[in-house]
């Protein structure tokens, strides 16, 4: 995982709250065992409409999502963060998230940036108007910038820090290493060591 620190760029504004991770990932989808290539499947069904956003070039290439509130809910399939990464996206702003999917989020350094409502609806706005607007999420100073708002947003400090660290799950166990492979030549014999 790479470590974050400021993300900037343009946003896709997917005016839809209760977005339930079937519809960021539909499960026809789920048969890869890697955590790549579920990018083009992303809102797979939604890309059928010509109109959907997605389909919408002056989007290409934006690297956050702007979404409504809870975002995410559903079943707690970690495809769903893993499609909206490998899709390109690095951050997802909303007013509020899934809890899992929130923590499948960070797990794979996804940065899901939870906004009051209105700043959430500003954000939308801005880029409907113009998708060139530049937004900043910048994690060391827990701030969302863009034109016309300047705003805070909470995160625990274990994974404020894991997140500027670039740390998953293995990498702090890796942390670690020379603690465990001491432990490891140690262990008796006679102990499995699978």
């Amino acid at each position: 995982m790479e470590p974050i620190a400021v993300i900037e760029g343009t946003a896709v504004p997917l005016d839809r709250s209760d977005v339930d991770t079937d519809q960021i990932i539909p499960a026809q989808h789920l048969k890869r065992i890697e955590r790549s290539g579920f990018g083009p499947f992303l809102f797979d069904e939604w890309r059928k409409d010509p109109d959907f956003v997605l389909n919408d070039p002056r989007y290409e290439g934006a690297s956050i999502l702007i979404a409504g509130a809870n975002f995410g809910s559903g079943s707690s399939r970690e495809h769903a963060p893993w499609a909206l990464e490998d899709y390109g996206f690095k951050a997802v702003i909303a007013p509020s998230f899934a809890d899992i999917f929130r923590n499948n989020c960070f797990k794979i350094g996804l940065l899901p940036v939870e906004v009051r409502a209105e700043s959430a609806r500003a954000l939308m706005d801005a880029v409907l108007d113009d998708p060139t607007t530049r937004i900043v999420v910048d994690l060391p100073n827990r701030a969302v910038r863009a034109p016309g708002l300047d705003e805070t947003f909470d995160i625990d400090e274990f994974t404020h820090w894991r997140l500027t660290e670039g740390l998953d799950d293995i990498g702090l166990s890796l942390r670690n290493e020379e603690k465990i492979s001491r432990f490891e030549a140690t262990r008796p014999g006679w102990m499995p060591t699978a």
